[in-house]
């Protein structure tokens, strides 16, 4: 009995230091890396959010004239400590890509049809701060201000030479991935500017197999990773839907992932894996939730090397900056 306690005991010991966050090196960066989701943007009330809610009628009092997938929206979030911005792209009917959220130019814009059957020319004729209102439709601060304003993507980028950014397909149409990664082939330097790709699975992994030195990840691809890791990573493998691609982590779940934070970040380091830290997920948001309270960067580990997604850059990164 005793010596079924003793190799128990080993065993447990074992076990425990394979996975222990405490005995894996910690990283070596000192600085938290921000990813700024919508740069800095109007933001809004989420309370009974769904995937087709018109967000620009529920924006709180603006503090600021700045909207999201704008240059002026992106400058502000570089400026405010981001490593990376994430924007949204639509083809258009005459072979671009334009910088805008919503399938259909009806709630944000003064024009009305779904976004990607327009061409360049109709989209940049549009209002895109025509529909926003913090008093449900009473007033409209921003109507006037971004007349023109739907950028075309390769001119957006070539206003940030130096810059990196998280590219989101908003369809599920291969062909929007054949479409971007013509534009790579076309124009080189934009590569070193897309951190990654991300969104519709299609378009996504179409850009992951054209452009292996490219990252990214889908809602499947993701959901598999974590669930594959919470599984069986207690043996220290990683499981292939993880490798090479973006981990997105919720923050709220963080803690049943083996060896969370130091030994899965040395684990997905060696896979070729990039972590994203999210904010905490809600079964009742389809949003993207970020880090966007001062309160929530507890939830980021210390020496965290992957990157924290916020919907809030204007505050969490000065906060962070002043802590390091």
């Amino acid at each position: 009995m005793k010596k079924r306690y003793v190799i128990a005991l080993s065993f447990l010991t074992v076990f425990w230091a394979w996975n222990s966050s405490l005995l894996a090196p910690a990283p070596k960066s000192e600085k938290v890396k921000l990813l700024s989701h919508r740069g800095v943007h109007q933001t809004f009330d989420r309370e009974g959010l769904k995937n087709d809610t018109c967000t620009a009628t529920r924006i709180f009092p603006p503090t600021h004239d700045l909207i999201e997938n704008t240059p002026q929206s992106a400058a502000a979030a570089f400026a405010a400590g981001a490593h990376v911005v994430e924007i949204d792209i639509h083809p258009t009917t005459d072979g671009k890509f334009v910088v805008f959220h919503d399938w259909t130019v009806d709630c944000r814009t003064d024009g009305t049809g779904v976004t990607r059957q327009k061409s360049l020319t109709e989209l940049k004729k549009l209002d895109i701060g025509f529909g926003y209102t913090a008093d449900k439709g009473k007033t409209f601060p921003l109507r006037g201000k971004y007349v023109g304003g739907m950028p075309e993507l390769s001119a957006f980028l070539a206003e940030f030479p130096e810059q990196q950014f998280l590219i989101n397909f908003k369809s599920n149409n291969v062909e929007e991935g054949k479409a971007f990664s013509k534009l790579l082939v076309e124009f080189p330097h934009v590569q070193k500017q897309v951190f990654g790709v991300y969104g519709g699975s299609a378009p996504t992994n179409y850009v992951l197999e054209q452009t292996p030195t490219i990252l990214g990840y889908t809602k499947p691809q993701t959901k598999q990773c974590l669930i594959q890791y919470m599984a069986y990573g207690w043996t220290g493998i990683v499981p292939q839907s993880c490798q090479n691609h973006f981990v997105a982590v919720p923050a709220n779940f963080a803690w049943a992932l083996w060896g969370w934070p130091n030994r899965f970040q040395q684990r997905m380091r060696d896979a070729g894996a990039q972590i994203i830290l999210l904010g905490p997920m809600s079964l009742d948001d389809p949003g993207s939730t970020g880090i966007d309270t001062i309160e929530q960067t507890n939830l980021i580990p210390n020496r965290f090397d992957g990157y924290v997604w916020t919907n809030r850059i204007e505050l969490i990164g000065p906060h962070l900056n002043l802590k390091s």
